[in-house]
Formats: structure tokens, sequence, C-alpha cells
């Protein structure tokens, strides 16, 4: 790394314009790349020997509402000079609509404003952390203040229900018989380094926190997301910003589905879930995907469960692009560990190792609807396979038929509500963040 000029009395340190010969004749960086695999294209791809099964629209469809959550942040640099500060702002919600209200638009010849309204019925929710060089005044350093910042967010109640009480009946499965404890990883306190740390339920304050049994400081519930360990007081926070939003996206909808829960069960037979992204929990909250099994399992036991992630990019979305041309309209691939491993991720499948094992609640599937549109999507299931197969998905066929249902032709292989939710919740680099980067120079205290 060269020398950076900081205030243009000398000029920056340029890198070596001929350094590259040393990398490009090295025996080992030769031998090296001779020896890695890419994806494969389209013309390698053979779909004989995987799950190919056909779509069959269902005639009646159990769907009435569609609840589509979504997340997204911006960061924005509060002080330019050193030692610079950033913060971070997030904004989640969950569009909820009825599928007669779509429907009825469908028929319609002219779009009523009104009737778009009815689609656009959002509750928005907000979270701010700072993420470098900004302390909150309870707090002395930077971990403690992320972690103060997300139990507030979590502990803020709507209508006497706050997330963190779901966090709770989450963690603790007390939908059903309720664990006694949940074992933290670590302690949040730096000072302490104690592992393997349990949390009684019945120890929980009213605050949502425990005492460290080693330390004796205090933990919140929301460390459960072992946020604490990818955080530096030095270098900030803007490694855990991807994991708090899509933390916090399916924490909200485990929110939704307790709610229904409490006050109308039958209705989860009635309501399509969709997240914008995979049905999965990474980094440090990949411990997550846990207590989401649990839940996706008793909810097809006792109850019933419409869920799908839609992926809008990354490896599988660019795969299915590519092998489009060779599935027909109205195509299912469901994709197993085999073709995973072979056409999408280079590696080398492990029967007991199965695919996201360690992040995923649920399996992938490609769906070319009979208009040509291409989808990615994971759908729950009650444990990991390897070679997942057709019966592995519950409601497979009456999904898939509002996916259909929900399309948009606005943008490629979209979703009516979640190209809705990202627009009425995405913060745009302009002009939102400059003016919230306005906002926040002139609201935080120097």
């Amino acid at each position: 790394m060269g020398y950076s000029s900081r205030r243009g009395r000398r000029p920056d340190e340029n890198a070596s314009k001929s350094a590259h010969s040393y990398v490009i004749n090295d025996p080992e960086v030769q031998r090296f790349l001779k020896h890695c695999n890419l994806p494969k294209k389209s013309a390698d791809v053979s779909f004989a020997g995987h799950g190919r099964i056909k779509f069959q629209p269902v005639d009646a469809n159990p769907i009435r509402h569609v609840i589509a959550v979504d997340g997204g942040y911006t960061e924005v640099v509060i002080e330019k000079e050193f030692p610079s500060s950033t913060l971070c702002f997030f904004q989640f919600g969950a569009l909820i609509f009825g599928v007669e209200d779509l429907e009825h638009i469908d028929r319609s010849p002219f779009i009523d404003p009104d009737d778009i309204a009815k689609l656009k019925h959002i509750q928005r929710l907000k979270l701010t952390l700072p993420t470098r060089n900004i302390t909150l005044t309870s707090c002395g350093s930077m971990i403690d203040s992320v972690r103060m910042s997300i139990h507030n967010f979590l502990s803020q109640s709507s209508e006497d229900q706050s997330l963190n009480e779901t966090l709770k009946w989450f963690v603790f499965e007390e939908y059903d018989t309720p664990t006694a404890e949940w074992i933290l990883a670590s302690c949040p306190n730096p000072l302490c380094g104690a592992q393997r740390i349990p949390l009684s339920r019945s120890k929980i304050t009213e605050q949502y926190t425990f005492i460290c049994n080693k330390c004796s400081k205090e933990i919140f519930l929301a460390d459960v997301f072992r946020l604490h360990e990818a955080i530096d007081n030095e270098l900030g926070a803007g490694g855990i910003l991807g994991y708090v939003t899509t933390t916090i996206e399916q924490i909200l909808m485990v929110h939704l589905i307790r709610l229904i829960l409490k006050t109308k069960p039958r209705l989860m037979e009635h309501v399509l879930f969709i997240k914008d992204g995979p049905l999965a929990f990474f980094g440090q909250t990949a411990n997550m995907h846990k207590p989401m099994r649990a839940l996706v399992q008793y909810l097809f036991k006792k109850q019933d469960l419409y869920l799908a992630g839609l992926e809008k990019s990354g490896p599988f979305v660019e795969h299915a692009d590519e092998v489009s041309g060779h599935l027909d309209g109205g195509d299912i691939l469901i994709l197993d560990d085999d073709y995973i491993y072979r056409y999408i991720v280079p590696g080398t499948p492990d029967p007991s190792n199965p695919y996201g094992v360690s992040t995923y609640y649920g399996n992938k599937i490609i769906f070319k609807t009979p208009r040509g549109s291409m989808y990615v999507a994971s759908l729950p299931t009650t444990a990991a396979n390897a070679r997942p197969t057709e019966s592995h998905f519950r409601n497979l066929q009456s999904i898939l038929t509002n996916i259909e249902k929900l399309r948009c032709d606005m943008y490629d292989n979209s979703l009516i509500p979640v190209a809705l939710a990202n627009k009425l919740i995405s913060l745009a680099n302009h002009p939102s963040s400059r003016i919230l980067q306005k906002f926040a120079s002139d609201s935080v205290t120097h």
C-alpha cells in the first residue's frame, strides 16, 4: 500500500507499473492457476439426473394476502476530516396487500390511483447505527454503542409488541415447548473473554437483558446475533451492515408470524410471505438459522406456511440467466448439491454436509414461468437435504402460482411486492444520502 498525500503538498505514492511481471513469472502462481475451476457455461450444463419438474398452477388459490419484507441502508460521512466519522441509516418495511386488489387492477382497463394506494400499505421501521468514530454518550466504546443501538431499536413497542419480545419468543421457542436456555458463543465485553455463556430464559429481565456468569456485565438479548464479534473499536462496524439488514428483515417477518398466530392463526393458511433475498442468515448471525428451522418445522406441523425468498443478484441468478434458453416455460429446476457444485458454486458435494447447512433453512429452485420470466427462489424445508425432491417443498405449486401472478413488467424478472417494497424502503445515494448527511451533521453533538 502506497503513501497518500494528506495536505496536498506532496504527491501520492503510485503503485509500480512493472511489478506485475514478478507475479506472472512466479511458478507457484502459475501452478495455482492451473488447479482452479470456473463455473460452467450453458453449453456444458446437463439437467439429466436432476430434479426437473413441471409447473402446475393451482385452480383454487389459497393465498388472499401477500406480505413482502425488505430493508435498505445508506452510510453517510459526518466528519470528512481526520478522524473521519460515519453513521448508517437503515429503513425496514413490511408491504401488505390483498391478492384480490391486485387481480382487480389486472382486470381494469384503466388504473385508478386509489387502487395503487391499496398496494402501498407499508409499515416502516428506522434504525441508526454508529459505524466509525462515533459513540453514544451513554457508552464507552464503538462495540457497546452498536449493541445499545440495536437493543433500543428492538425494544421499541408498537401496539404493546416489541421486536425484542418476538426475539425472545423466537430464540426460546415459546410458540411450542419453550427451551430453558440459549448458549451465547462469547461475552460481548472484550475484557471478559468468556465462551459458551448460558442465557437462561427464567433469568431474562423486563429490559431483555442477562448477566454474564463470569464478568457480571450486562448482556442484551440482541447479542445472540453475535454482531459484536465483527465490530472493532478502531476499524468500526462497517462489516456488519449487510448482516444487520438481512437479520432484521427476517426478525420482522417472524414478528408478523407471531402476531398472526396470536390474533388469528387460521390466517397463516392464506398469507404468502416474500423475502427479498435467500432464506438464510449469514456471517456472525448464521446461528439464527437453527431457531428459524425449528419455527418452520412447527408451522408445517401445527399450522401452515407459505414463504419464498426471491434472489435478484448473485451466482444463482447469473446461472439462471445463463441456462434460461435451455429451459421450457413452466419448468421448475430443483437444485441439489451435485448440480450446485458442478455448475454454480465450484466445489465438491458432501452428502453429510449439504449446501447451506449452517446458514439456510430452505432449499433453492429455478423457476421459468410460462411467460418466460426466470426466478431463483428458496423455499423453507424441514431439514437440510443434499438431494431435495418435490416432496420436500410444501405448498410448492401454490407458491409458484402466486409468484407468476405477482409478476412485474417494470424490471427484468421482478415481482410487484418486491419492486414496490424496494421503491418505498430503499435509500438512494442521491439525493437521500446527501440529505441524511446534512441532517446528521447538523444534529450530532461535536
